[in-house]
């Protein structure tokens, strides 16, 4: 019987990095099912992304030997290194406000079976999806709040977090700015849908504004949460075409589509190990 690993490097590039790793792979029994690689001209990094098949079970073993290969060949500098099997799945934290149409869509998915996590629960400054998260089986907890709540609010968010193992925080039109102190906290696990294609109309009511300028293009962005507001790295966006004869409410039903594709398409990339980090930007395999 053989197990099924998911394997993510970034490194500094250098010549027999693919070396290293397939003899580290090989060491094991390591039959490679998927790769892909990227080395960055900018960052002078390298990436990689590689499924492999094994008999060995255990994914820090798998990791431990890679990480000899390379070490052993002269990559030991800012290693960064992950291997998991390929059927452990990702422990979410859904975050969302008073719009729910992220929040059913997420769910959809994850109970249809096309989204690779797990959902064990919903956070929100609001109680109009409590009836939704207990629909599904999921724990809601409702965290109003204030300018004197924030920080204590914050925290029992980041307990949520422990107490439940989550891996990442996606917020599902959660309309509330998180802290400085806890968007670094969260730094590279967590994810935000922004109604809009990024850069685009900042503030209240953006489809209004994009109505009375006459856009021709609506989208969305799904980034990774930093302290600078909306400006994380982007993980995916898309468009739809709209026209002078759309309504504030017809545009508004086709931006909401198109977030929650954009969403879907983030959570499921991030979940897949397909998503890395390069100083202020993604590479994404797909």
């Amino acid at each position: 019987m053989k197990t099924s690993h998911i394997l993510t490097l970034t490194v500094p590039d250098a010549p027999g990095i693919v070396h290293a790793v397939s003899c580290g792979l090989l060491e094991i029994g390591g039959n490679i099912l998927e790769s892909a690689q990227f080395g960055d001209p900018c960052s002078r990094l390298f990436c990689l992304r590689t499924v492999v098949e094994s008999a060995c079970e255990d994914s820090a073993k798998v990791a431990q030997t890679v990480r000899t290969s390379l070490e052993r060949e002269g990559h030991a500098t800012d290693l960064r290194l992950k291997v998991r099997r390929s059927d452990a799945r990702p422990r979410i934290l859904i975050m969302v406000s008073k719009f729910d149409h992220c929040l059913v869509d997420l769910l959809y998915r994850w109970k249809n079976g096309l989204l690779p996590v797990e959902i064990p629960v919903i956070v929100s400054n609001h109680t109009d999806a409590e009836g939704i998260a207990h629909r599904h089986g999921i724990a809601f907890h409702h965290l109003p709040i204030t300018p004197e709540n924030k920080p204590a609010q914050e925290a029992k968010l980041l307990a949520l977090v422990e107490e439940h193992h989550i891996d990442l925080v996606v917020l599902a039109r959660y309309m509330q700015v998180l802290s400085n102190d806890l968007c670094t906290k969260l730094s590279g696990r967590a994810i935000n849908i922004h109604h809009s294609f990024l850069p685009g109309f900042k503030g209240a009511r953006p489809y209004h504004q994009a109505a009375a300028r006459g856009v021709k293009l609506i989208g969305a962005t799904a980034h990774f949460v930093t302290p600078d507001l909306d400006e994380g790295p982007i993980i995916e966006q898309d468009v739809t075409r709209v026209t002078h004869a759309h309504s504030v409410e017809q545009i508004i039903a086709l931006g909401q589509d198109t977030e929650r594709l954009v969403l879907a398409r983030a959570v499921r990339l991030w979940a897949e190990d397909r998503v890395l980090m390069i100083c202020d930007r993604t590479v994404v395999f797909t």
